[in-house]
């Protein structure tokens, strides 16, 4: 027999089976328990048996008995006991599909087991919630005796059978008061059952199948699920730990209804288990303007902030249990009396506390004989008004922190302020505003002062100190959202009064340079240019002090600016005296050079001697610097000023064309009378060579240019190969025949010589017309000695319609070349791109489309179609 006949067989079982007991089932609720029991049973023998055949769809089909019994509960005296079997029923299918997964089965995000270990989850806690009000017995209840769920024998006449109905086998229950015992039995069992226990197992089930398929939002609300339960079985520890890991992430997304929820909770957890740190944590959250709790739940929780400031105990949290209200009271008294440590320090990047803190330079940068300025902007959102004791700032170099405190003595009373006055006291609401300025350190000069952490000090000493630690210039956990959307906002801010300012309007600027006092002196320079080749030009430096008080320790700098031609450096040499016989021994740039002391309006001049060996354009720099004392902010520094004033390659064997250019820079007319191109002996001329610009005129700032084709044949020095030089025979323009010829001889650059395995080159007219034909022949020459194997595709272009092989693979043999016939159609005037030519050659994969593209034309002039007149227009003119 087939197993396809098989498997129809049982499922045909099931379902008569099915039928049979839901036939009974509908007439009596008394016994439905003994029902759904063998229900429970059969449905999860047919799961099994549909998982076994990896038919998913039909198990689910089949969980749908779960719905025909949702309704029947029973005895509403034993309802927990149908949450029960509920929660019973999605757990054995969660545990199943997880094995049939196990096994070989696709799970998916929205169908896997994890939905069902959360759906038995929920039927727990509604089993939780009946147990707690229907077996709320008094202490004075016993459990019966004879034990009505114990038999004679010790089993049942069938499964599911209640133990006190032996031998009945009606639907008529002819013993109330055995009934009344059988539940008030199953009752007091249900008591003792650990809930919280069950609750958390399924849950912690649900959250490692929703981690495994990366569904991190149900993973998130179904821990907040377990924080709770923990809070209620009373392991306050792991609940703090599963809910401070969820806050996070409702932090940064924003779902501030959920996140007040769960600090709720959190805050009854640290209160019960006397937790300073984490109590005072979630009160400065709750507090804070990310909280959505009323105004008189918030006053409560700023109240018992400030009795653990002043180092007594709060006020219960409400809807706490009673006796672990007592306990946390001990441990609260305990904590009182023990002299620990009382300082708390708080991050508060981490989080959302009711103060809000900017810190801000009033500028970028500050001139080290400026004092530095910067703003701190602190913002309370509690209900009343709240007093600190110090507020204190700190820098990336410390000795600044000094200069930037403020503190404020008062009793411990007098933190809930309420005439809101005083320096440090914070008007919920309002921005206030503290300035601080210093004087920078002349070593700070080019230095970056970066604004690493603010202090808000909350209490004191003698009781208990809370600080408030803002990394860089402030702003929390919300302060990136909350800016972003500042940004975005089109709404009208309204006006405030002139001291007041809008919070969201305030931007964080932690950092700021500090930069050289701006000098005072005067730097001219004085010469008559330009400056002939081995001249000793002179260039006289004049420094005229304004300053108040006496410059001290002038030193001078001067010479060729750095960062030029290595050329130039070599080829220039500067001196202090004229009369020095300069060589390449001698520097470039003086630096340093002492001149002294500078009265107030002393005037100084310096001449710099220099020496260029080569024409060509130079950079000077002049460089002036001094030191001076002056008084900022009624102390004496030392600053220090200063004043500035200011074809490689050939391939070998592959024509190439050299150009020439001649500018004249003389003020009169030059006559060219000839030129002359002398090659090396590496380099061969395509062309015979001519001079083209014979008997040329140039005027002041006219060039000549002259193009000549060359040849390098394959050299093995690959450093770079002589090409020649450039001889230019002039003379003065004028009348007088006599004026004698003058020749300059122009060595030209070395050029790299490089072999190259293929190359191409086109046929092709000088430019096109539209909708007519040009032909392009392409010529690919083999420089190897190797046979090549070569892909050649081309690229259309949307100006060109062509015909032609559009992708082909050959082979050249070594020394020969092969052509390729295309014809182009143009279909648009103007200057347009051709279809790309693409070569690849399989032996040499550095050979680009790069190269190729120097040895072909990429672009074609094609010209519009032109009128062609017909013979009867003739005529009718």
């Amino acid at each position: 027999m087939g197993s396809g006949v098989v498997h129809h067989g049982l499922r045909l079982s099931f379902l008569l089976l099915f039928s049979m007991l839901f036939e009974p089932f509908e007439k009596d609720v008394k016994l439905v328990w003994d029902f759904v029991s063998v229900i429970f049973g059969c449905g999860l023998v047919c799961c099994v048996f549909w998982f076994f055949l990896k038919l998913i769809l039909s198990s689910l089909t089949q969980l749908k008995h779960i719905d025909l019994c949702k309704k029947k509960i029973g005895s509403a005296e034993l309802a927990f006991e149908h949450a029960a079997w509920m929660s019973k029923q999605f757990q054995a299918f969660g545990d199943l599909f997880d094995e049939a997964i196990k096994l070989g089965l696709t799970a998916i995000q929205t169908q896997n087991p994890g939905f069902y270990y959360q759906q038995a989850a929920y039927y727990a806690q509604e089993r939780k919630q009946l147990a707690s009000m229907l077996c709320n017995h008094d202490s004075s209840v016993v459990y019966p005796n004879p034990d009505p769920l114990e038999t004679q024998t010790g089993v049942l006449d069938f499964y599911g059978q209640r133990p006190w109905r032996q031998g009945i086998l009606s639907f008529d229950l002819s013993d109330p008061e055995k009934e009344k015992l059988g539940i008030l039995a199953l009752q007091l069992k249900e008591k003792n059952v650990l809930h919280s226990e069950l609750i958390i197992a399924l849950l912690s089930n649900a959250v490692a199948q929703f981690k495994k398929y990366k569904c991190p939002r149900m993973k998130s609300h179904l821990m907040v699920q377990m924080g709770e339960e923990y809070y209620y079985a009373k392991d306050y520890t792991k609940a703090l730990k599963l809910l401070d890991y969820v806050m996070c992430e409702y932090r940064s997304e924003g779902w501030w209804t959920l996140l007040t929820s769960i600090l709720t909770t959190a805050l009854k957890c640290s209160y019960l288990m006397a937790q300073l740190k984490d109590y005072i944590t979630y009160s400065l959250e709750l507090l804070g303007r990310a909280s959505t709790l009323k105004e008189d739940q918030k006053s409560r929780i700023e109240k018992n902030l400030i009795k653990v400031l002043m180092n007594e105990s709060p006020d219960p949290e409400p809807d706490c249990d009673a006796t672990a209200v007592k306990a946390s009271q001990k441990l609260w008294a305990d904590r009182v009396s023990l002299a620990g440590s009382n300082v708390f320090t708080i991050e508060v990047q981490d989080f959302i506390p009711f103060v809000q803190c900017k810190a801000k330079f009033l500028a970028p940068s500050f001139h080290v004989d400026v004092p530095v300025q910067f703003d701190v902007y602190l913002r309370a959102d509690c209900p009343h008004p709240i007093r600190f004791s110090k507020l204190c700032i700190s820098f990336n170099n410390q000795d600044y922190n000094q200069y930037c405190v403020v503190e404020e003595a008062y009793q411990k009373s007098d933190i809930l302020e309420q005439s809101s006055q005083g320096t440090m006291c914070l008007v919920p609401g309002k921005t206030r505003k503290f300035t601080f300025k210093f004087v920078a350190k002349t070593e700070d000069v080019g230095k970056k002062i970066e604004i690493t952490s603010v202090d808000l000090i909350l209490g004191s000493e003698s009781g208990r100190c809370v600080i408030l630690n803002w990394r860089g210039g402030g702003g929390d956990a919300a302060s990136s959202q909350e800016a972003l959307q500042a940004a975005r906002s089109f709404r009208r801010r309204p006006k405030l009064p002139d001291n007041e300012v809008h919070w969201d309007s305030l931007t964080i600027q932690a950092s700021t340079m500090i930069i050289s006092r701006v000098p005072n002196i005067s730097v001219q320079l004085r010469h008559e240019p330009p400056a002939l080749t081995n001249e000793m030009y002179c260039l006289i430096v004049t420094v005229q002090s304004h300053e108040e008080t006496v410059a001290k320790d002038v030193k001078l700098t001067a010479g060729l600016k750095p960062g030029q031609d290595a050329n130039l450096t070599q080829k220039t040499q500067v001196t202090l005296r004229g009369t020095d016989a300069c060589d390449e021994s001698f520097p470039a740039l003086l630096p340093d050079i002492p001149v002294g002391d500078l009265q107030p309006g002393e005037k100084l001049e310096k001449p710099i001697y220099i020496r260029c060996g080569t024409v060509g354009a130079r950079m000077f720099l002049v460089y002036v610097s001094y030191l001076i004392n002056t008084v900022v902010e009624g102390k004496e520094i030392l600053c220090k000023c200063h004043r500035l004033e200011h074809l490689d390659r050939v391939f070998a064997d592959i024509p190439f064309l050299l150009m020439t250019d001649i500018l004249s820079a003389s003020p009169w007319p030059l006559t060219i009378v000839t030129s002359q191109l002398q090659l090396s002996p590496s380099m061969t001329p395509v062309d015979q060579l001519e001079s083209y610009v014979e008997n040329v005129v140039l005027q002041t700032g006219e060039s000549a240019s002259e193009c000549f084709c060359l040849r390098c044949p394959p050299v093995t020095n690959a450093t770079g190969v002589a090409t020649g030089c450039y001889i230019i025979s002039w003379k003065r323009s004028s009348p007088v025949e006599s004026v004698p010829v003058v020749s300059t001889v122009i060595t030209l650059p070395h050029v790299i010589v490089e072999s190259i395995p293929l190359h191409v080159n086109a046929d092709l007219p000088s430019f096109g017309r539209v909708r007519e034909s040009l032909p392009v022949r392409y010529h690919l020459q083999n420089k190897t000695n190797l046979v090549q194997d070569v892909e050649v595709s081309v690229e259309p272009s949307d100006a060109f319609m062509f015909s032609g092989l559009k992708q082909i693979r050959l082979r050249i043999l070594p020394g020969t070349q092969q052509e390729m016939l295309y014809n182009f159609y143009p279909l648009m005037a103007g200057y347009q791109q051709l279809p790309s030519l693409h070569v690849n050659l399989l032996r040499f994969p550095n050979f680009t489309n790069q190269l190729l593209r120097r040895f072909i034309p990429t672009h074609i002039f094609v010209k519009p179609q032109g009128r062609q007149a017909d013979d009867n227009s003739i005529a009718a003119a």
